[in-house]
């Protein structure tokens, strides 16, 4: 495919992905060294340069400005275990073709390299002027899917387009609006936060668009609305499937002409505003419901962003707690450490109300505990005097029945940390499944085991033998539930 040149000071690594890409039919140069990759860039080396970050004589991506202006057409796909979205945003500025985090799926580096290879070109975006950011990232999370958003995150960064970020509450949609606007072409100017949900229906439209003096009762000035606020910025409009039909018809004006007109005016205004919205509604289901325009909704959702839920990033926990605790310390709340035990505890809760539960729990540790050090102990017992709504948040009608085992076992998992469950792990858990169902249809049945073993679609001999193996009582003539 073409001359791959490789750099990583790990040799495992430029041992695997040598043969790899050999195999894959390419021609490699591997080094451990950030001048040597410099100096075969110099020579005129090498279709495609695949590197790691952190290197014992440079940086990775310290070189790439120098070898987008002495190569333009070079692409380079970068490398790092430093899984933050500060390497995946500093990536995509210096012209990065692609940011893959650190442990890497091979057969997606493959991918991108036969990708870039065929393109044989960098990315020709415009990249943003380096200094004005804020360092202090509130973005937090090392885990695949805390990766693939902020890959998707640095894309953005030189754009315009439109964003939709769906996911529970808690997650951090606003953090992600946020960190799309002061990392972008637009951070110079306002970022203007909405809630749909938090406005009354028969004010959104003047909320957003404004007013004129005597356009409705009580308007005794003219208003501007969050579009003319926004001028120049981002407008992040939160909960977007709370918004009325009426205002979904002016937003689609918007988004089609690029303009607006305040609440009793005539006058159009130009809306030079970057749009992103949220929800953790399933907004394709409204727009069945007839309660969302479709039309809107594609508007919408040009570049969708899905946060996940904490409960599928349980190892991010620890970075997290700790970071809530420094945060805590900073707005004088005393200093706070936590055990490993705690944080094993932490990472067994299932989190219905996500990051936001999890940093409020924090918060509370660190006001109320006597002790530097938050031991398991006092996690359990201040996760014990939680709402049972929160506590139970999956088990209570909150989704599936695959959501709540998929929970169960990532509690189970996480309670033995770093080790394996013991083995038999299949049977013990379909045990587990299978007793309460056998028990409760025998209960729902009064204990008539014709019954039982209809509704469940089961032999009744087969029945009769698991209500032996798993030593479930029978009743008969009474109702249990």
């Amino acid at each position: 495919m073409g001359v791959v040149l490789l750099a990583d000071d790990d040799r495992a690594i430029r041992t695997v992905l040598t043969q790899a890409l050999t195999r894959a039919g390419c021609r490699v140069r591997a080094t451990g060294s950030a001048n040597t990759l410099w100096r075969w860039v110099e020579d005129g080396e090498g279709d495609l340069i695949v590197t790691d970050v952190v290197m014992p004589d440079g940086d990775g991506l310290d070189l790439l400005p120098a070898i987008r202006r002495k190569r333009p057409d070079l692409p380079v796909i970068v490398m790092s275990a430093q899984n933050t979205v500060m390497t995946a945003i500093r990536a995509a500025e210096a012209g990065a073709y692609e940011y893959l985090p650190k442990p890497f799926d091979l057969k997606e580096v493959l991918a991108h390299v036969k990708k870039a290879l065929d393109g044989r070109g960098g990315r020709t975006d415009e990249t943003p002027e380096p200094g004005g950011r804020d360092e202090t990232m509130p973005l937090i999370g090392r885990s695949p899917a805390m990766q693939d958003v902020y890959r998707i995150m640095a894309r953005l960064m030189t754009t315009d387009l439109t964003v939709m970020i769906n996911g529970e509450s808690g997650t951090g949609k606003e953090l992600v609006a946020r960190a799309l606007h002061n990392f972008g072409r637009r951070k110079s100017g306002p970022f203007v936060a909405v809630n749909m949900a938090a406005i009354p229906r028969d004010l959104i439209e003047s909320e957003l668009f404004g007013h004129e003096k005597g356009a409705f009762t009580g308007a005794t000035d003219r208003a501007q609305g969050r579009f003319e606020l926004a001028q120049g910025g981002t407008l992040f409009l939160d909960e977007i499937g709370d918004m009325p039909p009426e205002a979904q018809t002016r937003l689609l004006r918007v988004l089609q002409e690029g303009e607006f007109t305040t609440v009793g005016g005539r006058a159009p205004i130009r809306a030079d505003v970057r749009i992103i919205a949220a929800t953790h509604q399933d907004l394709r289901e409204l727009i069945s419901e007839g309660r969302f325009r479709e039309d809107l909704f594609y508007r919408l959702n040009v570049v969708p962003i899905r946060l996940p839920p904490l409960r599928e990033r349980v190892e991010d926990i620890p970075d997290l707690a700790r970071a809530f605790l420094r945060r805590a310390e900073s707005e004088g709340l005393p200093r706070k450490t936590i055990s490993a035990k705690a944080l094993d505890v932490l990472r067994g809760q299932s989190w219905p109300g996500n990051v936001r539960e999890l940093e409020n729990l924090m918060r509370r540790l660190a006001a109320l505990c006597a002790d530097e050090m938050i031991d398991a102990a006092v996690v359990e017992t201040e996760l014990a005097a939680r709402p049972s709504s929160a506590a139970d948040g999956d088990r209570d009608g909150g989704g599936t029945l695959s959501t709540a085992v998929e929970s169960h076992l990532r509690r189970y998992f996480a309670l033995h940390g770093d080790a394996l469950p013991p083995a038999g792990l299949y049977d013990r858990i379909l045990r587990e499944v299978e007793l309460p169902l056998i028990a409760l249809t025998l209960s729902a049945t009064r204990g008539n085991q014709l019954k039982a073993a209809d509704l469940l679609g089961l032999n009744r001999n087969t029945l009769r033998k698991r209500i032996r193996d798993l030593d479930i009582p029978v009743t008969r003539g009474k109702k249990l539930m």
